[in-house]
């Protein structure tokens, strides 16, 4: 049963530290510099040691443990005006119908495991889609072309789709304030695919459920819902709007994706890596409130993502240069807030509030690398805070872990991992817990996802506070470097506890860094048998 902390005794030091720390703000002012420009290699060992337990505690040189406040991309230009002036309304597009066969944007729905017969069954017949090609329309050119059966406003502003809806490369579709909502019938099979550039500002797009007049809520996994895909090439923009109900369980129907084609189709297509904007918009029960694959610098900022299904934001496979920032993500239902999965690299999540998910707040997953992680808010999630998995070079700067079920910040297989100015406090479990797992023996594909069973981290400022069983734990590291961590109001009556590696060596680390005020390598001792060989 997961240990919850107790009640902090009237009057201690940190008593005011966590009645504020969840609104309060965290100032930190010096010059900014690339995060990856601070992500220096490790200089811990390179190679776990076999046999031994033994461990050094020394002193290190300070200016060693010294880091610039990083610095963070430009926000200023992301806005509704910078949306709008994008779009390019000359010249006119046009609309038409053809079969959903033999046409590159719907191959992944219409190929084999008769996947077709989906389409089929809801159309009654050969399936078809809506095409819009050459140019510039919106919802109600597309009433205006298309008869009722097809696509129909069904009340001043509303349209129903009943059929999918295709972008083609070069052409631009527009769903703008003049459209109160854009709904999508669950019914008749229809989703949107987007192969141009595709605008949505100030509108709402609604899966929708014919038969009950309202949105297509989440009912089982496999339940097909109308979905959005923006493939390899394409441009969406998403400004102040709303989108709900979005996403099932199938390929790149997840709900809101920015996705490249498959490899057999990029190697033939050979389309640009995708990319997009969504700013200020709201996301609510989603399969996945947003999913990329292989896309480039796309900006989610100042959105809401809220009692979304599997997980709120999941960028994965080799997307890079994203931004996630300002964002609020809170009641995803299985699993995480926000995570990045397979070499999600290059990448600033920033400013974020990721509270009450299933699992954790923010992962770092699977090989993603050189990512800055700065002065969110992560808190009352049902497992971690942050937590990293098989990912190393990573900076974790200036964020809030408060109140978590389990680990505040929890770091697994992952090296040169830099914690500074961080705030865990109340967690259930550990304030930071480093810990080494073999994965040979689970359902992982190591070819597609290696790892090593190494841990290592540089801990500098910030504080651990109240945290269930201990403010740190380390289990079997390459290093441990402490600089200038508080940690206050142990929840043990004993005081201050360490555990793992470090609680062996608890009071020269607690001398050396508290007493004495110096950094703290903690480094194993080379076996006999190392130094012979």
């Amino acid at each position: 049963m997961t240990q919850r902390p107790g009640k902090l005794k009237q009057g201690c030091a940190v008593g005011l530290l966590c009645s504020g720390l969840l609104f309060g703000a965290l100032q930190l002012a010096a010059p900014w510099v690339q995060a990856a420009q601070v992500l220096e290699k490790s200089k811990a060992p390179t190679q776990a040691l076999k046999e031994t337990n033994n461990y050094t505690v020394t002193s290190v040189p300070v200016e060693q443990l010294h880091l610039d406040t990083p610095s963070l991309p430009d926000l200023s230009g992301y806005t509704a005006a910078a949306v709008e002036a994008k779009i390019q309304r000359t010249p006119g597009g046009k609309v038409v119908v053809r079969r959903m066969l033999q046409q590159d944007a719907l191959k992944d729905f219409v190929g084999g495991n008769e996947r077709l017969r989906e389409w089929v069954q809801r159309q009654h017949g050969m399936p078809h889609a809506i095409f819009i090609e050459g140019g510039y329309v919106t919802p109600k050119d597309l009433a205006r072309s298309l008869p009722d059966s097809q696509f129909s406003e069904v009340e001043p502003g509303v349209y129903l789709a009943r059929l999918p809806i295709v972008v083609a490369q070069g052409a631009t579709l527009h769903v703008g304030k003049d459209t109160k909502e854009l709904r999508l019938s669950q019914e008749r099979g229809s989703f949107m695919v987007n192969d141009g550039q595709l605008f949505f500002t100030d509108t709402k797009l609604t899966a929708w459920r014919e038969a009950d007049n309202g949105p297509a809520s989440f009912r089982k996994a496999d339940e097909f819902r109308p979905f959005l895909v923006s493939w390899g090439g394409s441009e969406l923009y998403i400004s102040g709007s709303v989108f709900t109900s979005l996403g099932y369980s199938n390929s790149k129907s997840y709900g809101v994706s920015i996705t490249q084609y498959t490899p057999s189709m990029q190697a033939r297509l050979k389309r640009p890596e995708p990319t997009g904007w969504l700013i200020n918009s709201e996301f609510v029960d989603h399969w996945y409130g947003f999913y990329c694959y292989e896309a480039e610098n796309v900006v989610l900022k100042g959105n809401t993502y809220r009692d979304n299904i599997v997980y709120g934001i999941d960028p994965h496979d080799r997307s890079h240069g994203l931004i996630i920032a300002e964002n609020t993500v809170h009641g995803t239902k299985k699993k995480h807030g926000i995570i990045i999965s397979r070499e999600v690299d290059d990448s600033w999540i920033f400013h974020n509030k990721s509270y009450d998910n299933k699992l954790s707040g923010i992962v770092l997953d699977r090989n993603s690398v050189r990512n800055l992680v700065a002065y969110n808010e992560v808190y009352q999630n049902h497992s971690d805070g942050i937590t990293i998995y098989e990912s190393s070079n990573n900076l974790l700067w200036g964020n809030r872990v408060l109140n978590n079920a389990r680990h505040g910040i929890r770091l697994r297989n992952s090296t040169n991992i830099r914690l500074y100015e961080n705030i865990s406090a109340a967690n259930g479990l550990t304030g930071i817990y480093g810990h080494i797992k073999d994965l040979s023996d689970t359902d992982r594909n190591i070819a597609l996802d290696p790892f090593d069973t190494e841990v290592s981290m540089i801990v500098v400022g910030g504080k651990l506070a109240a945290n269930g069983s201990s403010p740190l734990s380390i289990d079997s590291p390459l290093s441990v470097e402490l600089y200038r961590v508080e940690m206050l109001a142990p929840s043990k009556s004993t005081g201050i506890s360490f555990s793992g590696i470090l609680g062996e060596r608890q009071d020269e680390i607690l001398d050396l860094m508290v007493r004495r005020e110096l950094a703290v390598l903690i480094d194993p001792v080379e076996s006999q048998t190392e130094l012979q060989d």
